[in-house]
């Protein structure tokens, strides 16, 4: 019974809960809907009801396609500068229907809950082009599930009026920008998370400590012992100057040292060759 529940929960097939409103966060119905809404406590991802008025959508608007298109991304990007200001946005969204109930929504998809609770936080007390904001946390976490697949193919027969979201999408240049700016302003001013972050980061990432700097005694002694081979390797060579004048004939000291003059002789005064020598 209890997995039957977990495989139905969110779904059509579930008379408790609104499958609307889990997938979408808003409900045509609103709270006279007979299903329950269940409002998160916690969630990555929030919205602004009605936030966006679109002067197409008034009756007596004059303005042409591009004047439209230059004041939603004036708009978008308005709204974007400021939600970076509350964490690290992944992703931002704006509806494009007519129906109350989805009519200017914003989304706005953070990398952690709660940065999205500070920014629901700060909207509440804020206003926007003379009206006040009401933000609160959404349910919604995957945006493929909750926009119109009709819609994205342009095959939609319900317009604005239709219960699925039906985005309003900027230029792609623009949102790259915007993205691009926004991991500048981090790396420059990060925030408490992110330097908590990097801490972790470092601290996982740190190479592990050499057998050679738990033992510097060992390591010392080695080093030790090899000087003291060399020292006395040095002492039996001055102690038969003759076995090795021997070694390399009756006169190569004196060859060794004409050798040497005249390879200095050769180089000349070229500089690049007198940097390479030793």
């Amino acid at each position: 019974m209890a997995s039957h529940l977990s495989n139905i929960y969110g779904s059509e097939q579930d008379k408790v809960n609104c499958s609307f409103y889990l997938k979408i966060g808003a409900c045509r119905h609103g709270e006279r809907c007979s299903r329950k809404h269940i409002k998160p406590t916690f969630s990555q991802t929030l919205v602004i009801a009605n936030m966006y008025q679109n002067p197409a959508h008034d009756p007596n608007c004059k303005l042409s396609e591009a004047e439209l298109t230059s004041y939603f991304e004036t708009f978008y990007e308005d709204v974007f500068c400021e939600l970076v200001k509350y964490g690290n946005l992944l992703e931002m969204h704006v509806c494009d229907n007519v129906g109350d109930h989805l009519i200017g929504n914003v989304y706005a998809r953070y990398d952690w809950e709660d940065e999205a609770q500070i920014a629901v936080d700060a909207f509440n007390q804020r206003w926007y082009a003379g009206r006040p904001l009401f933000a609160e946390l959404s349910p919604v976490t995957d945006f493929r599930e909750a926009c119109c697949r009709q819609n994205d193919m342009g095959e939609c027969n319900r317009g604005g009026f239709c219960n699925f979201m039906h985005l309003k999408e900027p230029r792609s240049s623009l949102v790259r920008e915007l993205h691009a700016q926004q991991r500048v302003e981090r790396k420059l001013h990060p925030s408490i998370r992110d330097q908590e972050r990097a801490k972790e980061i470092a601290e996982f990432s740190a190479p592990p400590i050499s057998t050679l700097d738990k033992h510097p005694q060992k390591h010392s002694s080695k080093h030790s012992d090899n000087d003291e081979d060399e020292d006395n390797q040095e002492a039996r060579s001055d102690d038969h100057p003759q076995r090795k004048r021997s070694a390399d004939g009756p006169e190569s000291g004196i060859d060794l040292d004409r050798h040497r003059q005249s390879r200095k002789s050769r180089r000349g005064s070229d500089p690049a060759q007198l940097d390479r020598s030793f």
